[in-house]
């Protein structure tokens, strides 16, 4: 029995230093470029920024009669990443140890209000004026409007876009590629 575990042993240790000889199991896999696209459209939407912004938005809304007023301290948040999807084989090369793409460019992914984190810090409506149910949401839709402006104008798609092929570049180079350049 104790020499049946040896041999076993010896067997297992064997087919590793074998396996390091003929190098199997280990550096580049054969790639084309139908099955790089599946693989990277598979991540989707690769969201690799996100801002978390504060707005004060005061929206009125004055008739001769009286006004209606909204004072909301919004908590936004902006995401955004490069569209994955968007990826076709056209957009890939692939030469030896060495891949190329072409990314789509970086795009805001999601902007809201966080409902917890935002409030509503006054609502004045006027004497001879009825309650304005929808001059809040109105201010909620300008002030992810505004956050996701700000954002863009804060550089969130640079970063993305930044963030995203450093993403790509250690992805990969776990897929065995040894240059990656975006175009």
């Amino acid at each position: 029995m104790a020499a049946t575990a040896i041999v076993l042993a010896l067997a297992v240790y064997l087919t590793f230093i074998v396996a390091r000889w003929t190098n199997h199991g280990s550096g580049l896999r054969l790639w084309n470029t139908t099955s790089v696209v599946h693989e990277v459209q598979s991540l989707a939407d690769l969201v690799t920024v996100k801002y978390v912004m504060d707005k004060v938005v005061v929206l009125e809304d004055v008739k001769w009669y009286g006004e209606n007023r909204v004072l909301l301290l919004a908590h936004g948040v902006v995401k955004a990443g490069i569209d994955l999807k968007r990826i076709q084989p056209g957009d890939v090369t692939i030469s030896g140890k060495k891949i190329s793409l072409h990314l789509p460019p970086p795009s805001i992914t999601d902007a809201y209000l966080d409902d917890r984190a935002s409030q509503v810090i006054d609502h004045t409506t006027g004497l001879l004026r009825a309650f304005d149910k929808d001059l809040e949401q109105t201010a909620r839709q300008n002030a992810v409007d505004d956050i996701a402006r700000a954002a863009r104008q804060g550089g969130i798609l640079d970063e993305a876009k930044k963030r995203g092929q450093a993403e790509l570049e250690n992805f990969f180079k776990h897929a065995g590629f040894e240059q990656i350049e975006f175009r």
